[in-house]
């Protein structure tokens, strides 16, 4: 069993995301109530893939998000840096790639619209990370991005980071193929950028038009930006 620290080693975190690939997606489901699946499909509306367009699915993990996206008729490919989790979405017919965020196996401008769920927090670097997705994407492109964020509501803010994380390493013991590396995931919502800050960073990369739209009272947000024409 393995987990990930706070300085985000890409080794470190491909090696616990493989640990935690078995039942991944079950996981996610129970330990957020069946949220996961709203938050997938707002990120789904908002992407508005089309037919015809080329849509990058970062940090897919398993593909269940890419899948989905592919629905729209648009082609779109799973990237993962977790081989283990690529496998774990075998069986998801979409195109499946083992790719660094840092160091993306694509074209300048392949792109219509690149999409990142849950996996940007995850990055070493954010901001390079959001850099290297503006460069295949091509001008006047689409991104978004579907992050965890922090609660607007102050009494539930307080409940939720002093209480609510603190509860997930023990959930995951009960559901989880690597209860450890829960650890891990709830400090690294702890330590995460709010919107704004986010947003801010996002523009820094060269995203314009950015703006975000908080999902269940701020707990996630989704943050959308534009590649200058």
């Amino acid at each position: 069993m393995s987990r990930a620290g706070l300085d985000k080693n890409p080794r470190e975190v491909a090696e616990m995301f493989d640990g935690v690939a078995k039942g991944y997606d079950r996981t996610n489901s129970v330990m957020t109530l069946g949220f996961d699946r709203r938050w997938r499909e707002w990120s789904r509306r908002v992407l508005d893939a089309r037919p015809g367009e080329k849509v990058l699915d970062l940090a897919a993990g398993t593909a269940v998000s890419t899948v989905e996206y592919a629905a729209s008729g648009a082609w779109c490919v799973a990237a993962d840096f977790s081989l283990g989790m690529l496998q774990g979405g075998a069986h998801r017919a979409v195109p499946k790639v083992a790719a660094d965020a840092l160091r993306l196996p694509f074209a300048d401008n392949a792109f219509d619209a690149v999409t990142v769920s849950f996996g940007l927090r995850n990055f070493n670097d954010t901001e390079a990370a959001l850099r290297e997705m503006a460069r295949v994407v091509r001008p006047g492109g689409r991104l978004v991005v579907c992050e965890v964020s922090t609660p607007t509501f102050r009494p539930f803010r307080f409940v939720y980071m002093r209480y609510l994380l603190r509860l997930l390493p023990f959930i995951a013991k009960v559901v989880s193929s690597n209860p450890v590396a829960y650890q891990y995931l709830a400090e690294s919502m702890r330590t995460w950028p709010d919107q704004r800050a986010l947003g801010e960073i996002v523009a820094r990369a060269g995203w314009e038009d950015v703006a975000w739209m908080n999902l269940t009272g701020g707990m996630v947000a989704l943050h959308r930006g534009t590649k200058p024409a």
